[in-house]
């Protein structure tokens, strides 16, 4: 099984589309598709046949269908947004697309037609905070949660935008019968560490958030029964003595969840961890030089490639894991275009 790679290049207006060497990790590009508006974010449904753009210049969230032989994208349509969004995750069962909006600080929930295409308005909004920063359901369907920043950094990339954040985790209920999100309390970081993106360890009660500003990541434990968080620990995505300007980015684990990667855009690196399979606890496992402001980066289907799109250069370099350290050592580096913005592997049939 292939796996393709999509990159959105915000200033291009384009997504460019990759087919990936199981052996090499080498790239051989395969189509551009128009994408006018700026796209910058992707969602997937979990049959991952329906790939999820989202639009920063012309607010919007577009819907395509990806053919499993050669990764080809045919558009299902687009809806309109009040606010560009900031994330996009369809639940567990298809049926709704979960979004936040980082201007507009709130949670919307849209229903997925039988075909995956994404209808409008919105059956759900919940108002949380500006920063919206993630949205997506646990392994049970059963809840959601949204971080926000701590406070607006001024981007080596864009203006400051002067939006206070107000650095706290909104806990969510969410009925996968009816689409709707149910308040379930807030959680408060420790310290304004701007939590941003997160994702659940699979056979573990961890949840892993990527700290903006307190470039770090912080574990917090799901009960899985009240559906709320609790403090585990922070560990830093810097090296030790490293005091450069720097915010984290996305973060991923491997399929196997043994390894946890981070982005540091100021540093410029990404930065990897050992999880310990039987408490989910983080031990630095290095940290490989990546190209500038690496906000988007992703891995193949096996976890065996790392791809890390730096968006001040228009380059995407690309890293082999090493299957028992979690070392990246680095491969090649493309130039793909304007502002790469988001970055997704996808297995082909």
């Amino acid at each position: 099984m292939a796996d393709v790679l999509y990159v959105a290049l915000q200033d291009d207006d384009k997504i460019v589309t990759f087919g990936i060497d199981a052996s090499s990790g080498k790239l051989q590009p395969r189509a551009e598709t128009p994408a006018a508006g700026a796209p910058s974010i992707f969602g997937l449904r979990p049959d991952q046949r329906v790939l999820y753009v989202g639009y920063r210049g012309t607010p919007g969230i577009e819907s395509c269908r990806i053919d499993g032989s050669s990764g080809a994208l045919r558009s299902l349509g687009r809806v309109a947004t009040e606010h560009w969004p900031t994330y996009l995750r369809a639940d567990r069962t298809g049926k709704y697309l979960l979004s936040v909006s980082y201007q507009g600080g709130y949670a919307s929930v849209h229903p997925l037609g039988s075909d995956g295409a994404v209808s409008g308005p919105a059956i759900d909004r919940q108002n949380t905070a500006p920063g919206a920063h993630a949205i997506l359901t646990d392994p049970s369907n059963r809840f959601a949660f949204v971080p926000h920043i701590a406070r607006q950094m001024d981007n080596v990339l864009e203006p400051p935008k002067n939006i206070p954040g107000p650095n706290f985790i909104a806990q969510f209920r969410f009925d996968a019968t009816t689409g709707r999100l149910h308040p379930n309390g807030t959680l408060e970081p420790p310290g304004p560490i701007g939590p941003r993106h997160y994702r659940f360890h699979p056979s573990l009660d961890i949840v892993y958030f990527s700290d903006e500003q307190g470039c770090s990541v912080t574990a917090y434990r799901l009960d899985r029964s009240s559906g709320t968080l609790s403090f585990v620990e922070t560990t830093p995505s810097l090296p030790a003595g490293v005091t450069v300007r720097n915010t984290c980015s996305q973060l991923y684990l491997t399929p196997s969840a043994r390894f946890l990667y981070v982005g540091n855009r100021g540093h410029n690196s990404i930065a990897g961890f050992a999880v310990d399979q039987a408490t989910g606890r983080l031990t630095p496992a290095g940290h490989a030089a990546t190209e500038s402001v690496p906000t988007a980066f992703g891995l193949d289907s096996t976890g065996t490639f790392l791809f890390s799109a730096g968006t001040a250069t228009g380059r995407l370099a690309s890293y082999r894991i090493d299957d028992k350290t979690g070392a990246l050592t680095p491969l090649d580096v493309y130039t793909v275009g304007k502002r790469p913005a988001a970055v997704l592997a996808v297995p082909l049939s």
